[in-house]
């Protein structure tokens, strides 16, 4: 019996054993279960793996210029509202709203993953690698810093979900132009835009249906019969037939004439360098030159100031074989008035005084103000005399110089032109104080003077007084110059010698303007000398001296 109890014994302790074993098993599956399927996390391990704001933020160029600031004020706003949009959520869960902790832990992932990809695609440009070269590397992720101008990145049309998806890098197809301006034709497009070198056509591939055809030509001197026969015209038409690219363009295109008048320095600045100027400076460099009418020695007198505007070499139309391909293209220069700027009508109100600082720079000039009277102490102001050697030159010239080395300056004689070395006369008007010169090209050199300097213009007989004005008053003023002019009187004049007392050229010298502008130059500029008064003259010179005391 007591046997019998003890094998009883025994078995309802193994079986207590198997019990306990079974509930534990249970439990360990339970929570291996548990832990399997939620996984804990921490919010310290989340916080770890945010990007610094430092690695996200795009970089901002050290010297940026003033078109690049929209973009850069773009990229803050990208950022800012990255910013603005964590915050709401953080306030949100900071309110008391439930959240998942795994949802939560997929928020920072993907910023991280954003961040990567961000730097990633810099590596790749700072390569000059594609990305469609290693596919494998790259992640995607729906924001708008991947839409980048290489990429064949595609969106959902969500207008029109039937239509097909459209790449991101296709540029909307454009094509306008603008014949009303009273200076000059220009017309802009965008698209697919091919100009076959060695023709006067550009070509904007259209679908079937369109025809037109625009051609003028692309100077800024429109209506100038003279200037435009040196100038050849351009057809800027639609077509569906197009030749094959032989070279495809990254940046725009800008099409200009550098026919006309070029090789007078007046005409250079006014009809081709200001208008380029004014239409290239928006690119910032990344932007093409495709010049007609090209002579290379007038390319190279001013290549200074096209590598100032472009980083890239001057296509020439007229002699280049190939067919090169462009996304946008602009045929023609925008030109304001003679030798200025009209800052209500220029891109982000640029001025003459705007044009001063680029032409300074670009020639790498030292002054970039005026000497004060202070700074002037044993030192002499310098005065630059433009004595031209052909019509409307100082006869007396000699007593000119006397006259300015009187009152105290350092006078300094140069005919003004520019010659083949225009670096060597942009550093000497830029050393003086005072420029004094006959009305003609030679007074272009402005563009090179300090600011606050004094420009004296002297008129020749024949009712000039408007044209002296639009020519070299207006754009020294607008360039922050002192201007004074003075007009001499017939007996400064040498045409007194060709004409008798009571000819019109004294009595009735507008009669002339009504003849039109030749019978003006062939008058009053081409047979016309200066012989200055120098007792008269005097008070002129006087009041360039007062404007460097004050």
């Amino acid at each position: 019996m007591a046997a019998k109890l003890k094998m009883f014994r025994n078995a309802g302790q193994s079986q207590r054993f198997r019990f306990v074993v079974l509930v534990i098993g249970c439990f360990l599956v339970s929570m291996t279960f548990i832990v399997v399927s939620r996984p804990l996390v921490f919010p310290s391990l989340s916080s770890r793996l945010r990007p610094k704001k430092s690695d996200v933020e795009p970089k901002k160029a050290a010297d940026s210029s003033p078109y690049s600031a929209p973009f850069m004020r773009e990229d803050e706003q990208t950022t800012q509202q990255s910013e603005k949009n964590a915050e709401e959520n953080l306030q949100v869960k900071n309110n008391g709203a439930v959240s998942d902790p795994i949802e939560e832990d997929k928020t920072d992932i993907d910023e991280v993953l954003e961040s990567t990809s961000e730097t990633e695609e810099d590596r790749t440009k700072n390569n000059g690698s594609s990305d469609r070269d290693e596919p494998h590397n790259r992640m995607t992720l729906p924001t708008v810093s991947n839409y980048t101008i290489n990429d064949n990145v595609q969106v959902e049309n969500k207008t029109a979900p039937d239509q097909p998806v459209q790449e991101i890098k296709d540029v909307e197809k454009k094509l306008s132009c603008e014949f009303s301006d009273p200076r000059v034709d220009i017309c802009e497009m965008s698209g697919d835009i091919r100009i076959p070198g060695n023709s006067s056509d550009v070509i904007f591939v259209e679908s079937p249906g369109r025809n037109e055809v625009f051609r003028f030509r692309p100077y800024a001197r429109k209506g100038d019969e003279a200037a435009s026969s040196r100038v050849r015209e351009l057809a800027v038409k639609y077509s569906t037939a197009a030749p094959e690219c032989t070279v495809n363009h990254d940046v725009p295109a800008i099409v200009f004439s550098a026919g006309g008048y070029t090789g007078n320095l007046f005409h250079d600045f006014t009809d081709v360098l200001i208008p380029l100027f004014l239409t290239s400076l928006p690119f910032d460099g990344e932007v093409q030159f495709v010049v007609s009418d090209m002579n290379p020695w007038w390319i190279y007198k001013y290549l200074l100031v096209f590598k100032q505007l472009s980083k890239y070499p001057v296509i020439d139309f007229d002699k280049d074989k190939g067919v090169h391909c462009f996304s946008r293209v602009i045929v023609g220069l925008r030109a304001h008035k003679e030798l200025s700027i009209d800052p209500a009508r220029a891109p982000n109100g640029y001025s003459m005084v705007d044009f001063g600082k680029f032409i300074r720079n670009t020639f790498s000039l030292e002054r970039e103000t005026m000497s004060n009277i202070e700074d002037l102490a044993g030192k002499r102001p310098r005065i630059l005399i433009i004595a031209r050697k052909q019509s409307r030159a100082f006869v007396n010239l000699s007593e000119i110089i006397r006259l300015a080395e009187q009152l105290g300056f350092e006078a300094v004689i140069n005919d003004g032109e520019a010659g083949g070395d225009v670096g060597q006369l942009a550093r000497l008007v830029n050393s003086v104080d005072v420029m004094v010169g006959v009305h003609g090209s030679g007074l272009t050199s402005l563009v090179f003077l300090p600011p606050n300097a004094t420009i004296i213009q002297v008129v020749p007989w024949g009712g000039l007084e408007w044209i002296s004005t639009l020519d070299f008053g207006d754009p020294a003023k607008d360039m922050g110059l002192n201007y004074v002019q003075y007009s001499i009187s017939i007996k400064e004049s040498t045409l007194r010698k060709q004409y008798p007392k009571n000819h019109p050229v004294f009595k009735d010298p507008l009669s002339f303007h009504k003849q039109g502008a030749d019978v003006v130059r062939s008058t009053f500029m081409d047979k016309q000398n200066v012989k200055l008064d120098t007792k008269k003259f005097k008070n002129v010179l006087w009041k360039a001296l007062e404007h460097i005391i004050q």
